[in-house]
């Protein structure tokens, strides 16, 4: 009875940290929800279309970039989309003070951690030169631009999964009377800002062995090649199931691997990377188009195919919606939920077909991405910023017919209950419930 009794709290703690970690994770899309307009954006500022190569405006090519710069910025930019996105997402009940405490707290942690520059060698001296920037110069008065540790993503979403805690914490807490203005919801920025300069103080201490270990890592999966990016494919469809790829998804796409434009900003994550002209970038996000564009929407007809006759038009029409959606946008979830409960073994074959096709464009050298995600309109925007961009239509195919001929071999070898062979009065329970 006791062993019973002390084994119910760890399993308790054990899932609730599982649907905090899932909660996390569904945070991450808000910010990750902006980056279209920032692709978009930026997009537009490159040479070839408004700049010197395209329309020859290049003032108006200056705007767009600058203000998909902003967003995109790996030092500041992202970091705090995705340090409000978490606050926001994580906090039970959250207003807007919940953002507030934590811009309040990151603006202070980044401040602290441009105030002491990492770059500066030897013999040289660090002189501030605004804000959030400065030089290091020799004795020579030779001047060269500082640099600063830059924890980036990470260090956003640590301090956004802070305010939101400290906001749930503190967010009712009454003060003596002659502080009573500091009550509740106004204490929470206050506390932040400490917060904030307390974690700042850890991370000029402790990130850069972090940061190394990252940059090893990333190095390491880069290093793999083909592999390397199959690996990462397999990886992200499997944690799709429990809702924890953007957990993944976050530090390769924003965090893995450095570029450095030709303004000497240097920017940080495969994306990023591709966004900021990086010809090597795209590793990891380049095989997605020819599933998402191609396979899944073959996938949904295989689905269609296999439904009981009397059911196939309707099965048809909902495949058809859910096919396009993934082709023009990149959205795949409703498709791959169509079958992923009914069917894991599909779901499976999905995920190992997912690291192939990562693996097979990255080896045919295919450089493409996305600021959303693999689908038709990303394809068409980034198309002047990739790398045999044409070649994703030929493997894309090729992938069809793959998932096509597997997905229907399977569901009617093994009779698998895709949409439309469900039992019929499964099927008639659910039509009604559609009437209804």
């Amino acid at each position: 009875m006791s062993a019973n009794a002390a084994a119910a709290p760890r399993r308790n703690w054990g899932a609730n940290l599982f649907q905090g970690l899932q909660k996390m994770g569904r945070s991450l899309q808000l910010p990750i929800a902006v980056l279209p307009a920032a692709g978009i954006l930026n997009r537009l500022g490159q040479p070839d279309v408004f700049g010197a190569d395209g329309l020859g405006w290049d003032a108006v090519g200056k705007v767009f970039a600058a203000a998909g710069g902003a967003l995109l910025d790996s030092g500041l930019g992202l970091p705090l989309l995705f340090c409000i996105g978490v606050a926001i997402g994580m906090a039970k009940k959250s207003d807007g003070s919940t953002a507030l405490a934590a811009v309040a707290g990151f603006l202070v942690y980044f401040s602290v951690m441009h105030a002491f520059p990492a770059g500066c060698a030897a013999g040289q001296t660090y002189t501030q030169a605004g804000l959030w920037s400065g030089v290091c110069v020799d004795k020579t008065l030779t001047v060269t631009q500082a640099s600063f540790q830059n924890p980036g993503v990470f260090g956003g979403i640590v301090m956004g999964f802070l305010s939101a805690w400290l906001w749930q914490r503190f967010h009712r807490v009454k003060l003596v009377d002659w502080l009573g203005f500091f009550n509740g919801r106004r204490l929470v920025p206050i506390i932040m800002a400490f917060v904030g300069l307390v974690f700042a103080v850890l991370c000029l201490f402790v990130w850069q062995p972090i940061g190394d270990a990252l940059t090893s890592f990333s190095e390491w999966l880069t290093g793999l090649g083909s592999w390397g990016a199959g690996l990462f494919g397999v990886a992200n469809r499997a944690l799709l199931v429990i809702g924890l790829h953007q957990f993944l998804n976050t530090f390769v796409w924003f965090q893995f691997g450095s570029f450095t434009k030709p303004d000497g900003t240097v920017v940080h994550g495969d994306i990023n990377r591709f966004l900021a002209g990086d010809p090597t970038a795209g590793q990891f996000t380049t095989g997605f188009f020819p599933i998402m564009m191609f396979a899944l929407p073959a996938a949904a007809l295989a689905i269609a195919h296999c439904a009981k006759p009397h059911r196939r038009k309707e099965i048809a029409g909902m495949m058809l919606s859910v096919g396009l959606t993934s082709f023009v946008t990149g959205v795949t979830e409703p498709i791959e939920y169509s079958f992923l409960f009914v069917a894991p073994v599909l779901y499976a074959i999905h995920a190992v077909l997912t690291g192939v096709s990562m693996a097979v464009s990255w080896a045919l050298g295919v450089h493409d991405s996305f600021s959303f995600s693999a689908g038709l309109i990303d394809y068409v925007i980034n198309w002047g910023l990739a790398t045999k961009p044409w070649l994703i239509i030929p493997i894309g195919l090729c992938f069809a017919v793959v998932y096509y001929a597997l997905f229907r071999f399977v569901i009617t070898k093994f009779n698998l209950a895709t949409p439309g062979r469900e039992p019929d009065e499964v099927g008639d329970a659910m039509e009604q419930e559609n009437v209804k």
